[in-house]
């Protein structure tokens, strides 16, 4: 009984911690440009959010596979990506090389005082994110190769 209330208090605070929604909360984009995050989704406008950081191997490597395809994807289907970098003050400086190293053609908005990770309750990164409607459709942790393809049938359902 005791562990069985143990796992019911678990699965109730991550269900409590993960939101369905974006929150209200504005970036900034490498560019220095504010952008509140509930406008990328609104108007039925599907958009992918990758939470991640310079530092986290499996971030670069989901980012860096998407890439190969993004061009791809979004002529098939009208979607944005939002690569938000969880970097903080002592590595918020790499991102932009990062960037423009890799060529991603995201945009690159800054959570580098982790509130939007935090609200969304996402404890790790890589988190992937599929919202419309500003509604999360779609939650997906970690990252293992042919994920990507995943995430893309997801959004070919949505369209």
């Amino acid at each position: 009984m005791n562990k069985f209330l143990t796992l019911l208090t678990f699965i109730f605070s991550i269900t409590v911690n993960s939101q369905s929604t974006l929150p209200n909360i504005s970036l900034n984009s490498l560019e220095g440009n504010e952008i509140n995050i509930q406008s990328i989704s609104s108007d039925d406008k599907i958009a992918v959010v990758s939470l991640w950081a310079t530092w986290c191997v499996p971030c670069i490597k989901e980012l860096d596979a998407i890439s190969e395809y993004y061009e791809e994807w979004r002529d098939e289907v009208n979607f944005e990506l939002y690569a938000i970098s969880t970097d903080d003050s002592r590595t918020i400086k790499r991102v932009n090389a990062m960037v423009n190293g890799k060529g991603w053609d995201y945009t690159i908005l800054l959570d580098s005082n982790n509130e939007l990770q935090r609200s969304l309750g996402a404890s790790t990164i890589p988190l992937t994110l599929i919202v419309k409607n500003n509604e999360i459709v779609y939650r997906h942790s970690g990252y293992s190769a042919g994920v990507e393809f995943e995430l893309f049938n997801k959004i070919k359902e949505l369209k």
